[in-house]
């Protein structure tokens, strides 16, 4: 959902928001860095979305982050220091894609949390995780990370840059601290468990689309993402095998997202006219623009005209938020499950060409046909975390087919 650039704004957008650096005065590894935070800061300053919603001082991201880019040694540490500055904007869709191993990951991961007087107390665990095989469960209290205290690590990996303070800021710590760090295993200390090793858990990969038929002949298809055109293919041969069954159940828990050219072909099977199904936004100076209506088209040899439901969790995350929201835009679907990630926007790329870094940033801000913010999105069965989804959904598809 959103365009994609293939070539950055520009590269003198880093004067947008302060002066201009004294280029010459730098060694040549210095320039290159320095160029690339620049293209980074400046790119952002202009065409980031979302800064009418953060508590972000942007110019201070420069005052404090530039230097530390300029001296780093090497450009994993210049990496460290461009994820630390992209993370104060506390927003999981804004993040390197590339960066080294080490550098803290982007929450959430395998756990959510909340502040507890004792620690962080988990609120929701993704099944099939790390987590989960280690026995952590909803309720639990996180005491200690990596034989530190908590309170320690939250304090360490503070934010530098805020005007004021905001509460999805310190959402975004505590979790971004109980995730750890990419391509690392974790140490975790919980009150009932003690001490708890994660280590890295490779999952057996599935395939991005599977189906069969619930009991009384209901119609389950999963979608693991978005990713990949063959998913519409593999989807299409998917309905045709379930066309009989009286409602339809999609599961987008745990997908993470993909591109609205896969989920809009998708959609596209449940309507005979074209519809409206979101509004987006893009910035415009200080502010956002006028929006403009995204549409999706009917497709496909047959129309699926039987109830649906879409299931999704707190894994579900940007086009797996944007496809269950669409759908029931649409009038064609009843959402159920636990709120989604929380992702807003449509992102575009950015290739920092010297460097060799890519990184996303949350462009084009996504709203529902009723100009509700995606970002807001709940759903129209909205469970509690730890709630068995499949067997809500189809307590809802009987409902509906039972009219």
């Amino acid at each position: 959902m959103g365009m994609v650039l293939t070539r950055r704004a520009f590269v003198g957008g880093a004067i947008a928001m302060g002066s201009a650096p004294a280029w010459s005065r730098e060694p040549d590894r210095d320039i290159s860095f320095a160029q690339d935070f620049d293209e980074m800061w400046g790119t952002l300053a202009s065409r980031y979305c979302f800064f009418g919603e953060k508590r972000t001082d942007w110019r201070k991201v420069r005052q404090i982050y530039r230097p530390r880019a300029i001296a780093a040694p090497s450009v994993d540490d210049f990496a460290t220091v461009l994820n630390a500055a992209l993370a104060e904007l506390y927003d999981a869709h804004t993040s390197l894609r590339n960066g080294p191993n080490g550098i803290p990951r982007v929450p959430p991961f395998d756990l959510i949390v909340a502040r507890d007087p004792d620690g962080l107390r988990v609120t929701a665990v993704q099944p099939d995780s790390a987590a989960t095989a280690a026995g952590i469960a909803i309720g639990d209290v996180v005491t200690g990370i990596e034989g530190r205290a908590v309170a320690d690590a939250v304090r360490d990996a503070a934010l530098l840059c805020l005007a004021g303070s905001d509460p999805e800021a310190d959402r975004f710590v505590i979790n971004r601290v109980i995730a750890g760090r990419r391509a690392t295993p974790r140490r975790l200390t919980t009150r009932r468990l003690g001490t708890v090793d994660l280590p890295l858990r490779m999952r057996d990969p599935l395939p991005d689309i599977s189906h069969r038929r619930l009991p009384d002949g209901v119609g389950y298809v999963a979608i693991r993402s978005f990713g990949e055109e063959a998913t519409i293919v593999a989807f299409d041969a998917a309905l045709d095998d379930l066309r009989d069954a009286p409602a339809l159940i999609i599961d987008v828990r745990g997908n993470g997202g993909g591109d609205t050219a896969v989920a809009r072909p998708i959609m596209g099977r449940f309507i005979t006219a074209e519809k409206p199904y979101a509004f987006m936004r893009r910035r415009s100076g200080a502010g956002l623009g006028p929006r403009w209506t995204e549409s999706v088209e009917p497709r496909g040899p047959f129309t699926y005209a039987a109830p649906v439901v879409v299931l999704c969790d707190r894994w579900s995350a940007s086009m797996a938020e944007g496809f269950p929201m669409g759908m029931r835009g649409l009038g064609r679907a009843r959402i159920v499950g636990t709120p989604m990630m929380g992702l807003g926007a449509a992102v575009f790329p950015l290739r920092l060409d010297r460097t060799g870094l890519d990184l996303q940033y949350s462009a084009e801000p996504v709203y529902d046909v009723r100009d509700q913010p995606r970002w807001h999105l709940r759903p129209d069965v909205e469970l509690a975390d730890g709630a068995d989804i499949l067997a809500a959904g189809i307590a809802e598809a009987r409902r509906l087919i039972a009219g």
